[in-house]
């Protein structure tokens, strides 16, 4: 049986034009598998085959797990502090093996012992047609519809095939078998059966890959696109940046006749592309992102990291766009949360935050409001900034003398001091499992305790509007947060 073995490894190996060791490796599944069935239960089994003589060994083996872990899998893991008791440097991860008796490869069948190895040989053969198209470092995906898999189309190009799932396709797009496609590759999903290549039209990337193509001045590096976001199969925007002063972004993108943001446009189905000029001022780039709204004036908060625009009654439909889109697709692009809002509602809004100045002024200060619109007119719109700014400039206003400022300096000191002991009297009734929790600063502690969160479930029920009312943080961030403090309760 020992020689047959080898014979037949060395017979597969040469049929299918693969190595031995992949060969012995699909042996070694085929007996374990055999080997498991007989053994019964969820056991994990080992064989190992001699390359030389075709002898081999089969080994019944346990995973070596942490004490506090628990067995998930009683037939195949052992407690950290059992598998000390037989070999004592043993470790998490490692496994302890038993001999056992091996089964005779007749005993599986020749037939059944070809069809393990045969598909091993399939999988080793796609695997490596996987491996040699990824090396190429292609980006787009160019194939033919091959056939559709529970909603998903499977896209064949060349021995190659990547999966189109529903979800990243273009809405209303009808493909059908047969038709070619392009796609953007995402990446490679391991753990799916059938094609590993997972593929998107709906993606940012796709369109910047799109206009990769179709301007040689990208390639050429005197252009970038910074950024995409997009509505697909409706409305797009690009953000492009000129690296050559002699070279117009926009008009190049656009192309003669707009050839070339056509020939995108065609290849999406007909969705429209803004193409927006990039800008290092957020604020400029904002305003260029909500073309063709016009922008009457904007306020930018970087603690935030928001922006309060303000168009006219004409433009508020233009800016916001159906259903909000523009104003999305904006937001997308820039990396801002965009607020529009009419030059009323600024105002009113003005107002609002200017009152709300006022009164820490007056309280925290112990000034009349003469003082505190003293301050707010000269830009003043905090405690800090009356602490601790140089006192040339506080001597600067004509209202204040020398003693008025170093009296107002010495409050807004006292102030913040008594502020920063109820602070921290307040974090301190904060349990230790929140302020443990990764991702949170002693700030967002302090805004948490201030909220009247204590506790890491107080946080884990918030919703995620809620918490970036009370941090400021963006939705993704505060998403991210609230799913790191339910961490528990899937875990418990």
């Amino acid at each position: 049986m020992n020689r047959e073995m080898l014979m037949l490894v060395d017979a597969i190996s040469r049929e299918k034009n693969v190595d031995r060791d992949v060969v012995f490796g699909a042996v070694e599944s085929a007996l374990a598998q055999a080997t498991k069935k007989l053994q019964g239960g969820d056991v994990d089994i080992r064989v190992a085959i001699d390359r030389e003589t075709g002898e081999y060994e089969t080994f019944r083996r346990w995973h070596v797990v942490p004490n506090e872990a628990g067995l998930q899998n009683p037939d195949a893991e052992v407690l950290l502090f059992e598998a000390q008791e037989q070999i004592p440097d043993i470790e998490v991860d490692d496994y302890i093996e038993e001999p056992i008796e091996s089964v005779p490869i007749g005993r599986i069948g020749a037939m059944a012992a070809k069809q393990v190895i045969l598909q091993k040989i399939r999988d080793a053969e796609r695997e490596q047609l996987l491996n040699d198209f990824l090396a190429r470092g292609e980006k787009i995906f160019v194939g033919t519809v091959k056939r559709l898999d529970k909603g998903d189309l499977i896209i064949e190009s060349g021995r190659v095939e990547g999966r189109l799932k529903r979800s990243e396709m273009i809405p209303k797009e009808n493909l059908r078998s047969g038709d070619r496609v392009r796609a953007f590759i995402l990446g490679v999903d391991p753990t799916v059966r059938g094609p590993q290549i997972m593929l998107s039209r709906a993606a940012p990337g796709f369109m910047i890959e799109l206009f990769r193509q179709e301007v040689p001045e990208i390639e050429q590096g005197l252009l970038e696109i910074k950024s995409c976001a997009r509505d697909p199969g409706s409305r797009a925007k690009i953000a492009v940046v000129s690296h050559d002063r002699r070279v117009d972004p926009i008009g190049t993108c656009v192309g003669v006749r707009g050839s070339r943001v056509n020939a995108v446009t065609n290849e999406l189905a007909g969705e429209r592309v803004d193409i927006v000029l990039w800008s290092e001022d957020p604020a400029q780039f904002v305003i260029g992102a909500l073309a063709p709204a016009n922008v009457q004036s904007i306020v930018v908060d970087e603690e935030r990291h928001a922006m309060d625009v303000v168009v006219d009654e004409e433009n508020l439909a233009i800016a916001i766009g159906r259903g909000g889109q523009n104003v999305r697709l904006a937001s997308e692009l820039t990396g801002w949360r965009i607020n529009i809002m009419t030059a009323e509602e600024s105002a009113a809004k003005q107002a609002q935050e200017t009152e709300a100045i006022r009164r820490l002024f007056v309280d925290k200060l112990d000034v009349d409001e003469e003082v505190a619109d003293i301050l707010i007119a000269e830009g003043f719109t905090s405690l800090e900034e009356v602490a601790y700014v140089p006192i040339s400039e506080m001597l600067e206003i004509e209202a204040f003398d020398e003693d008025t400022v170093n009296e107002l300096r010495t409050r807004a000191k006292d102030a913040l001091l008594t502020m920063e002991i109820a602070r921290e009297e307040k974090v301190e009734e904060v349990s230790q499992d929140l302020r443990d929790l990764e991702g949170l600063t002693p700030d967002l502690i302090a805004k948490l305790a201030d909220a009247g969160i204590h506790t890491r479930d107080d946080l884990a029920d918030l919703a995620v509007d809620e918490l970036t009312e009370i941090t400021g943080l963006d939705d993704d961030a505060a998403k991210a947060l609230i799913m790191k403090a339910r961490e528990h309760w899937f875990t418990a």
